[in-house]
């Protein structure tokens, strides 16, 4: 006969426990006449009596002591293997690390991190908040698996996988003159207080490419590193700036008025990971997350966004 099949063994099993035939069937959800030929071929397979019937009650055979034994032990070994692919599903015992740009993090990222504690309840996630310029040595060094950047890193060790094209807008605080038009043009922009990145700041060449474009070397009254700190100065009524939407796209930001562009300008946000470094399971599903959070928020409609649900 053939090795004992794995259905083989948990009929067995459950004849073992149960003591009869219609137990075991009630234990395996299935018919009991099933269970008796499957029992009977088992049997008649090994050449050997595995139970004994006693008072009505299926009892293992002295002689198959040696078999109940292993397969006892193969259950053991199967329910440990079910308890750790159980741990798996919940990221028990594993860490995830991956870093954002400030301004993904701020939003997107959180929304990310939130629909993988609710897939995986038990997973360790470590977020990093990076500069363009630490990705680098943030992943060859493997302090992380991947780093959402909105730029892309220029260099052989890492690949660069576009997420998704969002757009640079507009934005002031409430009751800015400005608020009052449906769309904004850069030339509109610079006759007013302009806040900004440097330009010499890869974040700060996205936001200044449409105003190079339409011939405008752009003057800031006020710089900020970051996009948070261009928001916060912005709604305090320091003066208007462009941002990409993904930093802004967060409805509950009281104060602040968003504005298309007139000038069209896009920026594309990348997942930036070491060149043949596998990644896990629960970072490739992060990534995935990304793309979709990404893409959603660059379909929505332009001006201040309704609240996602």
């Amino acid at each position: 006969m053939k090795d004992l099949t794995l259905r083989q063994i948990e009929v067995i099993r459950a004849v073992m426990i149960a003591g009869t035939i219609q137990g075991a069937a009630d234990l395996l959800n299935v018919s009991a006449p099933g269970i008796s030929r499957l029992l009977k071929h088992t049997e008649d397979g090994l050449g050997v009596r595995l139970f004994e019937r006693k008072a009505g009650v299926f009892v293992p055979a002295t002689e198959s002591q040696a078999i109940f034994e292993m397969l006892n032990q193969v259950y053991r070994q199967m329910e440990n293997l079910n308890a750790a692919v159980s741990s798996l599903q919940k990221g028990q015992d594993f860490a995830l690390s991956f870093a954002s740009a400030p301004s993904i993090a701020q939003f997107v990222a959180v929304r990310v991190i939130k629909h993988l504690r609710q897939r995986f309840p038990d997973l360790m996630i470590d977020l990093d908040i990076l500069k363009i310029e630490e990705t680098l040595d943030y992943l060859l060094l493997e302090r992380g698996e991947v780093v959402i950047m909105s730029s892309p890193v220029d260099n052989p060790a890492v690949r660069n996988k576009p997420l998704a094209r969002g757009r640079i807008l507009a934005i002031m605080p409430e009751g800015h003159p400005l608020a009052e038009h449906d769309a904004v043009s850069v030339h509109d922009i610079v006759r007013h207080p302009f806040i900004g990145v440097d330009p010499d700041d890869p974040y700060g060449r996205l936001l200044a490419h449409p105003f190079r474009e339409a011939g405008i070397e752009p003057r800031h009254t006020l710089r900020g590193r970051f996009s948070q700190s261009i928001v916060t100065l912005v709604r305090q009524g320091l003066g208007v700036a462009v941002i990409d939407e993904f930093s802004v796209a967060d409805p509950q930001i009281p104060g602040l008025v968003r504005r298309p562009l007139k000038e069209p300008a896009t920026i594309t946000p990348y997942a930036i990971h070491k060149r043949g470094r596998q990644l896990s399971s629960f970072t490739e599903h992060a990534i995935r997350h990304f793309q979709q959070e990404l893409a959603a928020i660059a379909l929505r409609p332009l001006g201040n966004p309704p609240p996602l649900t």
